[in-house]
């Protein structure tokens, strides 16, 4: 993981807690090969970590746009091979985001469109900008979702919603994607980073390993049947008996103070 890359920001607000934004907002955070790279490079480094965030805030630079997806100077004239040796690199980047062993929240402070709202849907949850407009546009385009957009649309809206959105291509609000399940709440400009930011620290505060098997439960549990789904969640809680977090958790209970864990 290195600290210098030139199309996002790292930062650590508050211990425990990993703020990344796309930073090339005179393109609306529109990703380019090198972007991809870049957070391709990132997720691995954590992944990889000794020591890893608690929690993860993905964001916009600029104010005006979340991510407008790819950039389609940058594709401007690629050649059918160019442009399929580019799509693996954003094909690892989204897996590598999907398979964090950290949770990620997408605080979307302004349009999502096409790729950039693929990013949100490969975020455990979203937390949206009121005023923010969102789309799969791909269609539109000639082509249609590559990074994951029909299979975690589909998961957050339902199959029909999903068919809709992608097929037409259209536009829709923050109000209508939290009425529909894509985001999870709808906040005025100011507020919505402190109301990210505040979610975040809470589950920085709370068991690591506990999370992190939580998290597997839920996200692998949906790809298989509830009989199946329930005995992965008893194979990732035994996971936790043995850990030092679960005993401080119940002595700290116990005891009437804040549990210290510390991720073993």
């Amino acid at each position: 993981m290195s600290a210098g890359y030139e199309t996002i920001l790292t930062e650590q607000p508050r211990p425990g807690l990993l703020l990344v934004t796309l930073n090339r907002p005179a393109v609306a955070n529109a990703f380019n090969t090198a972007m991809m790279r870049e957070l391709l490079d990132l997720w691995s480094g954590i992944a990889a970590a000794a020591e890893r965030p608690r929690c993860i805030v993905i964001t916009g630079a600029g104010g005006r746009a979340f991510c407008a997806g790819a950039d389609l100077k940058e594709r401007n004239g690629m050649a059918d091979a160019q442009w399929l040796e580019q799509h693996v690199i954003i094909e690892k980047q989204f897996e590598a985001l999907v398979a964090s062993p950290v949770p990620v929240i997408a605080a979307v402070n302004g349009h999502a469109f096409g790729g950039g709202l693929e990013f949100l849907l490969a975020c455990d949850f979203a937390y949206a900008v009121e005023g923010a407009r969102l789309a799969l546009t791909e269609v539109t385009l000639g082509i249609m979702p590559g990074a994951g957009g029909t299979q975690t649309l589909a998961r957050a809206a339902g199959e029909r919603r999903a068919k809709e959105i992608i097929l037409t291509g259209k536009p829709f609000g923050a109000a209508e994607a939290l009425e529909w399940g894509i985001v999870n709440a709808i906040f005025a400009p100011d507020a919505l980073m402190p109301a990210v930011l505040a979610t975040a620290e809470r589950i920085t505060e709370n068991a690591p390993l506990a999370v992190s098997e939580a998290r597997r439960a839920i996200h692998s549990g949906l790809a298989t049947s509830l009989e199946a789904g329930m005995r992965l969640e008893i194979e990732c809680y035994n996971r936790l008996v043995p850990t030092s977090d679960r005993r401080e958790g119940i002595r700290a209970f116990n005891e009437k103070r804040k549990p210290r864990f510390t991720g073993r």
